[in-house]
């Protein structure tokens, strides 16, 4: 197989991970369509890794790769963090957790807007830009996080350590191509 065709192979297994991470963000479609998607990334992750060459030609396919990776870190990085409050929650013998989840109102959208810019400062090769984008939020969320008692600050790591480990992932899988 050449460069290119697993270059269009890893556009192709993002285009899926996109489009299955629409549904994900449903009650019933989390369980099913959350581990759907984390599967097409980790297999374009493993397509553009593991060869020693993989190329995506021209300039317009490789704006569609940047673009659907920008989906994928985006709309899949919501369902994937449901799912793993879930896996915590389920674990917690308290409701401290959930109390906190109630607590960090705006959570979602933060955390769709967070996904972005953390996906756009990695594709944009400036890393830097994490850095910022997590003292941002950290600043932003320290008076709600002093106030409340336990529970809170865990659900804030928990929350923001898998929604940048994910938009993080999809920035890979884009910079390995590209």
């Amino acid at each position: 197989m050449s460069q290119e065709n697993l270059g269009q192979l890893v556009v192709v297994l993002v285009a899926f991970g996109a489009l299955a991470s629409l549904p994900a963000w449903t009650r019933a479609g989390e369980r099913v369509f959350v581990p759907a998607t984390a599967g097409l990334l980790g297999a374009a992750a493993l397509v553009a890794a593991v060869p020693p060459h993989v190329a995506v030609e021209g300039r317009s396919l490789t704006a569609l790769l940047v673009l659907l990776g920008g989906v994928l870190a985006v709309a899949g990085g919501g369902p994937v963090t449901a799912r793993v409050f879930a896996l915590v929650d389920r674990e917690d013998s308290g409701s401290s957790l959930d109390r906190a989840g109630r607590v960090l109102r705006g959570g979602a959208w933060i955390g769709v807007l967070e996904r972005a810019a953390i996906y756009a400062t990695l594709v944009a090769s400036w890393p830097e830009g994490l850095a910022v984008v997590l003292a941002l939020k950290g600043l932003g969320r320290y008076p709600e996080l002093k106030a409340e008692g336990e529970g809170t600050a865990e659900r804030f790591i928990i929350g923001t350590f898998a929604s940048v480990l994910w938009a993080a992932a999809c920035a890979a899988v884009v910079v390995l191509v590209r």
